[in-house]
């Protein structure tokens, strides 16, 4: 369709529409807004945070002790409930706010003809039928054709990946154009004009455009990601195990010993014993703090949980444009026929941008930003300016005491205008045989992924002081001037060092193969194997599930094919992130575990990520990596003891129920234990983590936690059953005696396992822990051990212990310390 056929259809006009027919339009089309992530009100999101197995456990918990009148005991459990949420709702609400701080950044205006005048408006004002005016440094805010263009070139690597600019124009489009981007006289939203000036008019708007479409798929469920899928499981094994100990310990003493509802209290008194209740405000606080530390380190995180999931990632995927490449153009070589290194090459390509009067292309930019040349005794007598039929531009000049027209451009329209060639400073015949050497030269430097222009110059012996494109003729072919977007200088080590922490890079890019081996040759970046587009296309999702884990360049891909590889690759069982700045990047951003952004990248890319980097850079993203490890692997060891030490406790109390007159320990010293030991417990955040901890990734492994709770629980109540014994051999203990001791045996043991749990370094004391966690520690075996002696253990029914008790649990905790060493030894031999 021509411009004019389709500026009717349009029913608009060269001078705009009328500001009464934009309000007409508005109305039918609505506002030129992109779909954006739907903010959930903020009481459905704190409702949510009470989903979780163990939150559910705990509330049962309290709602059962309120029912029978234990006040104490259901202000203690609903404290700890409503603190961890806080807490955790508190955290996520602030990190989301820094995160949309970064909008701001975004162009929020642009320039139309309204009512045959130009006008400033809103991005979200404009309709189909308005004309742009856009220049350099103007984001296109709409889709729309080009009507006029002067040196327009278009940067649309936030839609194609590809990190050259492309010139744009009003002619009219090739037949085999396929896509909208390669449309020549087309701009698509979100592309951004680098040089030159063009008039456009608006054709698509708001959730109809390219960028648009996209955006409307990213709509919907967030899916979830590997670490919620084991945090879930882990919820539902504590839920599983707190409730076949609960009710056999409830039946055993209801039918056997005490009435139903001291039975009942006491067994849910076990429930919040068993339940590490303070997981959430636990994690709260170590997510907030890697998410801090994290922040120092240039990364900002949106979602907390994406911190854990960023600790897991085995399997990066990221474009190469900016990523890999510094994306922005640089000349590299300027090479004769002979595929020499020659100076005048560079010299007269310099000269053409120089005296260029137009607006300069990024790669005129590129040659004279490469190196300062002398052109003093050079005059410009006239210019013939670039088109896109010709793609060359030609400048006149007086060299010296010579005239002589220098050509510069595509390197086979620069060939059409040659006859003549120079080789070793002499100008000879270009033959057929010489052409044929060229295009050879030519292929071979595009292959290895280089951009070239052609550079032909002719001695002038007429004193005309102006031409035109007929003059361009008989020219001699000089040679190439190649250009590239050269590899990071902190690419190189930022691959290595992720390779060293159990990374695996693989480049996901819809650039063309060439380009993407060259780059990743030159970062010694090990290529394993690389596939296309097209051959992905003819794959099934079996086929490409074997061909993802031996390949690590994807070339020419869609976004929809990028989806199906991080699809393939999860089911495979990896922990994939994905790293993208491009509109055409957004669903897979949203279909990773991870989704990492930058804080430039386009809007609807920023929207669908997890984690946002203050720059694109793998060395920013390498340190946001170790972070995240740190916060995972604290994670861990709360969870490690947490669960072993509360299935220790209650397997102990399972059995002392089965065989003892009394209970072991009353429903308020169970929940004073258990709040005590939290208390120790809660600064394991701030805890140092060992170097070989971050070595490799490291998943929420349920069947593993599983088998440490069994070990280590284990050993914990033999010695339980040791201090049974004991006390009623030894000490023949009353009920208050029998009491007191368990409790101070157990507390003590709970909290001094953490220094050999904390580390797989043997013997444990080689790990050093933060001073926090030694301190609150110690703080904790104190208190249980001088509790006894105050007025508050009176209210908790204590009594005093004697000497000799404490000589023998000097005794039991030594012991106890080297036994678990032994058995965690054993274990991380076994199962790591």
């Amino acid at each position: 369709m021509g411009d004019k056929q389709l500026i009717r259809s349009l029913k608009s006009s060269l001078t705009g529409l009328t500001t009464k027919e934009t309000e007409r339009r508005t109305r039918i089309y609505g506002h030129n807004i992109i779909a954006e992530e739907k903010k959930m009100h903020f009481l459905v999101k704190l409702l949510m945070h009470f989903r979780s197995p163990l939150i559910i456990i705990l509330l049962f918990a309290g709602l059962i002790s309120g029912v029978f009148g234990e006040v104490l005991q259901t202000i203690i459990i609903f404290s700890i409930i409503l603190i961890s949420i806080a807490l955790d709702f508190y955290q996520e609400s602030r990190a989301e706010n820094a995160a949309e701080l970064l909008k701001k950044k975004v162009t929020t205006t642009a320039e139309v003809i309204r009512d045959g005048e130009k006008k400033e408006i809103k991005i979200s004002e404009i309709v189909p039928g308005d004309i742009l005016l856009l220049s350099a440094g103007d984001i296109a805010p709409a889709d729309a054709r080009i009507l006029e263009s002067k040196d327009l070139f278009v940067n649309q690597s936030a839609l194609t990946g590809e990190s050259f600019p492309v010139e744009k124009t009003h002619a009219k489009n090739k037949p085999d154009v396929k896509s909208f981007a390669e449309a020549a006289n087309y701009l698509s939203m979100g592309s951004s004009v680098v040089s030159g000036t063009a008039k456009a008019l608006v054709v698509k708007t708001g959730s109809s455009t390219e960028y648009g479409k996209i955006a409307q798929e990213l709509e919907g469920k967030e899916e979830e990601t590997d670490f919620d899928r084991g945090l879930n499981a882990f919820g539902y094994l504590i839920m599983k195990v707190t409730f076949m100990l609960v009710i056999f310990i409830f039946f055993v003493l209801a039918l056997f010993k005490q009435n139903i509802i001291e039975s009942l209290l006491f067994a849910v008194a076990l429930a919040v014993g068993m339940t590490p209740e303070l997981l959430p405000m636990i994690m709260s606080i170590n997510l907030s703090k890697g998410a801090m530390d994290m922040s120092k380190k240039g990364v900002i995180v949106k979602r907390l949980s994406a911190i854990q999931n960023f600790g897991t990632m085995d399997v990066l995927c990221t474009d190469k444009t900016g990523t890999l490449t510094e994306n922005k153009i640089v000349l590299i070589r300027h090479i004769g026929i002979d595929g020499k290194e020659n100076e005048k090459v560079l010299r007269y390509s310099f000269i053409n941008s120089y005296f260029e009067t137009g607006l300069k292309s990024p790669l005129d930019e590129a040659i004279l930003e490469h190196r300062e040349i002398e052109i003093k005794p050079c005059q410009k007598v006239d210019e013939i300016p670039f088109d896109f039929t010709r793609k060359r531009i030609s400048v006149i000049v007086k060299d010296s005491s010579k005239k002589i027209i220098i050509s510069k451009g595509a390197p086979e329209e620069i060939l059409k205008i040659c006859n003549l060639c120079e080789s070793e400073g002499k100008v000879i015949e270009l033959t057929e045989e010489l052409r044929q050497k060229v295009l050879r030269l030519y292929n071979n430097l595009s292959i290895e992924g280089f951009r070239l222009l052609g550079v032909s110059y002719k001695p002038l012996l007429d004193n005309r002081a102006a031409y035109s494109i007929h003059d361009e003729k008989d020219m001699v072919f000089l040679g190439f001037v190649a250009f590239i977007d050269p590899p990071k200088q902190t690419a190189k080590e930022s691959l290595q060092q992720l390779k060293k922490y159990g990374i695996e890079v693989k480049v996901l890019t819809g650039d063309n193969e060439l380009v993407a081996e060259k780059v990743c040759r030159d970062l010694n970046f090990e290529i394993k194997g690389i596939l296309l587009g097209s051959e992905l296309e003819k794959m099934n999702d079996e086929a490409l599930s074997k061909a993802a884990e031996k390949t690590n360049i994807f070339a020419r891909v869609t976004p929809d094919q990028k989806n199906r590889i991080l699809g393939v690759l999860k089911k495979n069982g990896h922990v994939v992130g994905f790293m993208g700045d491009g509109i055409n990047d957004a669903p897979s951003l949203k279909a990773a575990d991870i989704g990492i952004s930058v804080d430039n990248a386009v809007d609807v890319a920023r929207e669908s990520a997890d984690i946002v980097l203050s720059h694109k850079s793998l060395k920013v993203l390498h340190d946001g990596v170790l972070e995240g490890r740190k916060t995972f692997a604290n994670m861990m060891k709360y969870l490690m003891m947490g669960t072993s030490s509360n299935f220790g406790n209650m397997f102990s109390m399972a059995g002392a129920s089965v065989f003892l007159p009394f209970l072991p320990m009353l429903p308020i010293q169970i929940l004073l234990n258990n709040f005590l030991y939290d208390i120790s417990e809660s600064t394991i955040p701030t805890d140092n983590v060992d170097e070989q901890s971050l070595e490799k990734p490291e998943r929420l492994d349920i069947g593993k936690l599983k088998k440490f709770m069994l070990a280590v629980g284990l050993v914990s109540s033999i010695f339980d059953f040791i201090t049974f014994y004991l006390m009623l051999s030894v000490f023949s203990a009353t009920p208050p005696l029998f009491q007191t001791a368990w409790f101070i045996e157990s507390l003590c043991t709970q909290a001094l396992v953490i220094f050999v749990i904390r580390t797989n370094r043997m013997p444990f004391y080689k790990s050093h822990p933060s001073r926090p966690l030694l301190l609150s520690t110690l703080a904790v075996v104190c208190i249980a051990i001088l509790i006894p002696f105050t007025i508050v253990g009176e209210i908790f029914g204590f009594v005093q212990m004697p000497l000799l008790f404490f000589a023998i649990l000097s005794v039991l905790i030594i012991s106890y310390l080297i036994i678990v060493e032994i058995v965690k030894n054993w274990f991380y031999k076994r199962y790591s």
